[in-house]
């Protein structure tokens, strides 16, 4: 079976299992747990803030980052299509009392002067913008990358405002390696910053939530009201550290095994090859007499499997249990079933 659904489907490697096993815990809820301490303040460093905090999820870790920024009853700007909005099933409203308005869905393009021009000060009647929310990369988009410059005028304009700007990086690592910008740069544009261990990384659990000392001590008071206090999270810890260690530069890799499927599936008109930069290949049926459950289903039956983000819209992930051999055979059948629809 060749699994490309999503990178959250790898599993610990021999040597990232070796790590959990050695490592040495202890309670993190009392702060103490060593493996997690230092997970905590290497993620810090590497993006340039004061600190960080352990999180069982990318939703929780988003989930708590904006309510550190956007008070209860006021607002947060995203993208309509962004993760924060599509994919934690109300979270922000829910736990956090969070209003969300959105812009237009365009991925990773963003458009900093419609964003300005959406942005509402406090006073009476409006509700004020307290946060706007950025992705990175963007899953919906395809794996697109927001560039730096843009991301630069949007932290101008955020500070300008007096908002938060918040990164869900969920796949930060990925911009990283595809455009060369260091982490540090990307961490210094943000107040807040949510980035995933167990997708790319292929560590098995584990997000981290970054930004100033101050808030994530606060981090710390959410994280255990919404029950994400953990023990000996140290055994997850030690995962996540040696995938920082060995899994950031190899992710080049599954950027140019996902570019060589959308460069086989590119004559039968569902992707652009030239816009897939990262492990995201999206398969646009738009204009295919078959939708994408029906792909979806008929390529689980010959061992291939991709997902479904939309009636006519399936995606195929490269990643770490991804090889040579399983794009081959996913190219194979994807192309009969494209040629035949």
């Amino acid at each position: 079976m060749a699994d490309l659904r999503s990178d959250t489907v790898t599993r610990p490697t021999p040597a990232m299992r070796e790590a959990m096993a050695s490592a040495p815990v202890g309670d993190d809820v009392f702060g103490d747990d060593p493996t997690v301490n230092d997970l905590e303040a290497h993620v810090a460093r590497m993006f340039g803030h004061e600190a960080a905090l352990f999180a069982p999820s990318g939703t929780m870790a988003n989930q708590i980052a904006m309510q550190l920024v956007v008070p209860a009853g006021e607002e947060l700007l995203a993208g309509a299509d962004a993760h924060v909005v599509t994919y934690e099933l109300g979270a922000a409203a829910a736990l956090g009392g969070i209003s969300t308005r959105t812009w237009p869905s365009r991925g990773a393009a963003l458009d900093v002067d419609e964003i300005a021009g959406m942005i509402r000060p406090a006073g009476y009647p409006s509700v004020p913008t307290r946060a706007i929310a950025v992705e990175q990369t963007h899953n919906l988009g395809g794996g697109g990358i927001v560039p730096l410059a843009t991301l630069h005028r949007l932290h101008d304009v955020a500070k300008s405002a007096g908002v938060a700007l918040h990164c869900d990086g969920a796949r930060i690592w990925h911009a990283h390696v595809a455009e060369g910008v260091p982490l540090f740069t990307y961490g210094q544009l943000f107040d807040t910053l949510s980035v995933c261990l167990s997708k790319g990384l292929g560590a098995p659990v584990g997000s981290l939530i970054v930004g100033s000392a101050e808030r994530i001590a606060r981090a710390r008071q959410i994280r255990k009201r919404m029950g994400g206090g953990m023990r000996q999270v140290g055994i997850l810890a030690a995962a996540g550290r040696y995938a920082l260690d060995h899994h950031v530069d190899r992710l080049a890799q599954d950027h140019a095994r996902a570019r060589r499927l959308a460069e086989a599936l590119e004559p039968f008109g569902v992707v652009d090859a030239a816009a897939v930069r990262t492990n995201l290949v999206p398969l646009d049926l738009t204009k295919a007499s078959m939708d994408a459950p029906t792909l979806v289903a008929r390529a689980a039956e010959r061992d291939v499997r991709i997902t479904v983000m939309l009636p006519r819209l399936a995606r195929a992930v490269t990643h770490l249990d991804v090889d040579d051999d399983d794009v081959d055979r996913t190219i194979v059948v994807l192309s009969d079933l494209l040629r035949a629809a």
